[in-house]
């Protein structure tokens, strides 16, 4: 027996008793006549004691050991004379009468600490060791239970969980595919799936009118922070169900795993349309943590001689509370610099100042009299001491930029508070975009989205310009300015799903190839149904207030989708490229 308890168990009440510990050596301290050693696993960390009088030879043992050693100490529990409150197990300790070195360990090449002195490629180079760091074994632990308790509340709503397969056929819809060769079918591919969209339909026209899957899938797309080429999706889908049986059972879901895991009860969601979001706060996925909503001034600010305004399509803004006497000139030409970099591209920005004794000061005074400035306080709803900052240009463009400033301004100002959630959902999205480049629609969320019920005749027989206001039965769940998670009611007949085939300039041939067994499928008595999927990695970053989810992924890629522990990908010998007939093409490549 390694262990009689781990390390953050033992209390008060053990004192007295023998106990074995095992785990790694986290610190040492000599102080000449005794040693002290933390040792630390998975739940805690015990302090040894080790004392030259009792045991001399034990002692010198103790005082050879290095960071990281694993070693097992069995000893008697007691008392502390100096207690650590910062600690669980700080009121007691081991007095060790027998310790074995289980194994040795070189020196790590960064300290084992919360607040670790190693980058992240490093960290990740060795990420055995960066599991040993307690926030990190915090966050998989989270992970952990959120997924346990995912599975116990979907069983509990009479949901399967059923696997779909990880070799699928590539589609030319949505991010890049991840391609598997296949060596019995030479020059062809499979590709990994970037979601079970079109098997969990099927499994719907099965009969599986509950399916769940906590699952794997793969994008090959550019990375950051919130991306991953390998994530997991809570993946969830449904028959016999209108909208808002979705909404209401995956609102309960959320519900339950923020009550569950981190002890918050949650408010019901409230309900936002894509239209609304966008005109409020210039975002599908709006932080509602705080206020900050935009204001449209193109009744009061044009037709005054100032161009920039006049020329512009929409001129919008938002009023900083208290900010006017926070910022400097100076800070306010950063700000504008700020917002002109090439990831936000403002061209400008106009600033107004409203002073305690009724008058302003502003970047556009000249065009602008005291009388005009208090109309726009007016609209704004502002007081006295706030800064009013305008955008104007292209709507679209205009929109998306305000909505950086605003959160950028949230943030400076503090006003997304940790461990406050606000959770809405967005509804009703376009189903349609329209790109002038190539002159053809892409689907809004993806091909299978049914259009609203009273849209869907519309589509059927709607000119280009019906087509381009058609709204998507689609939802997303939004928490805290992230998306969570998406899904739709699903197109659940076979001639409406070839004419959106159509619309989104797939050939009745294309469509075919690609998507047959779907539309097959469809002719056998399809149920209406619909579903959604949360970011599982993401839906953890957030409850644990936290923007990247790398640390919630046991073993994550880096921003350039390389695994630095396992050095992948790398290249494959000649014998393998031979065998699945792409030794050719390799060459090709090279040259």
């Amino acid at each position: 027996m390694y262990r009689t308890h781990n390390c953050g168990e033992l209390r008060m009440q053990h004192v007295g008793q023998e106990v074995k510990l095992s785990g790694w050596v986290q610190t040492s301290r000599d102080f000449g006549g005794m040693t002290f050693l933390d040792l630390r696993d998975r739940y805690g960390i015990t302090q040894l004691v080790f004392n030259m009088e009792d045991d001399a030879a034990l002692c010198e043992k103790a005082r050879k050991l290095g960071r990281e050693f694993v070693i097992s100490a069995t000893g008697l529990v007691r008392e502390r004379s100096a207690k650590n409150p910062n600690r669980p197990t700080g009121d007691i300790e081991i007095q060790v009468t027998k310790l074995d070195v289980l194994n040795a360990s070189k020196v790590p090449p960064f300290t084992i600490e919360d607040d670790t002195d190693g980058g992240d490629d490093l960290r990740m180079k060795y990420r055995y060791l960066d599991l040993r760091r307690t926030p990190v074994q915090k966050n998989v632990i989270f992970r952990s239970q959120v997924g346990i308790e995912t599975r116990k509340y979907l069983a509990g709503e009479g949901f399967l969980e059923i696997e779909t397969p990880n070799l699928i056929k590539s589609t030319p819809e949505g991010a890049r595919d991840f391609v598997v060769p296949s060596r019995l079918n030479p020059g062809q591919f499979y590709a990994l799936p970037q979601s079970p969209q079109t098997f969990k339909q099927i499994l719907m026209v099965a009969g599986m009118d509950k399916y769940f899957q906590i699952v794997k899938c793969f994008r090959d797309e550019d990375l950051r922070a919130d991306r991953q080429p390998e994530f997991t999706q809570i993946d969830c889908e449904m028959a016999f169900v209108t909208r808002e049986d979705i909404l209401n059972t995956f609102e309960g879901l959320t519900k339950h795993l923020f009550k569950t895991v981190l002890g918050t009860e949650l408010p019901d969601f409230p309900r936002m349309s894509y239209d609304e979001a966008m005109t409020r706060y210039g975002s599908d996925k709006p932080d509602t943590r705080f206020g900050m909503e935009f204001c449209e001034l193109n009744d009061v600010a044009q037709g005054k001689g100032f161009g920039v305004f006049d020329s512009a399509e929409l001129v919008v803004g938002i009023c900083a509370a208290g900010q006017a006497d926070n910022y400097s000139n100076k800070d306010l030409n950063e700000l504008t610099e700020w917002m002109k970099r090439p990831q936000i591209g403002a061209k400008g920005l106009v600033w107004v100042k409203v002073n305690a004794d009724g008058t302003f000061k502003s970047t556009v005074g000249k065009f602008y009299s005291d009388e005009d400035l208090n109309v726009w306080v007016k609209k704004f709803n502002a007081s006295p001491g706030d800064l009013l900052l305008i955008l104007s240009g292209e709507a679209e463009k205009t929109r998306k930029q305000l909505n950086e400033l605003r959160l950028e301004m949230g943030r400076r100002m503090g006003l997304m508070k940790p461990g406050e959630f606000k959770p809405l959902w967005v509804v009703n999205f376009p189903l349609l975009e329209w790109d002038e480049d190539s002159q053809r629609f892409f689907a809004m969320h993806h091909p299978f989205t049914s259009p609203l019920p009273e849209d869907a005749e519309k589509m059927m027989s709607g000119d280009h310009e019906t087509l381009k206001n058609l709204r998507a039965n689609a939802y997303d769940l939004v928490i805290n300015g992230v998306e969570i998670g998406g899904g739709s009611i699903r197109i659940h007949d076979r001639a409406l799903q070839e004419k959106n085939f159509k619309l989104l300039g797939f050939t009745q041939e294309q469509a075919e190839n690609q998507f047959g067994f779907l539309l097959g499928a469809f002719e056998y008595g399809a149920p209406p149904h619909g579903g959604i999927a949360f970011g599982f990695d993401r839906l953890c970053a957030v409850m644990r207030g936290q923007t990247s989810i790398r640390d919630f992924i046991a073993f994550p890629k880096n921003n350039m989708g390389r695994d630095m522990m396992i050095d992948a990908p790398s290249a494959i010998d000649d014998v393998q490229l031979n065998e699945l007939f792409l030794k050719v093409q390799t060459e090709k490549i090279k040259m």
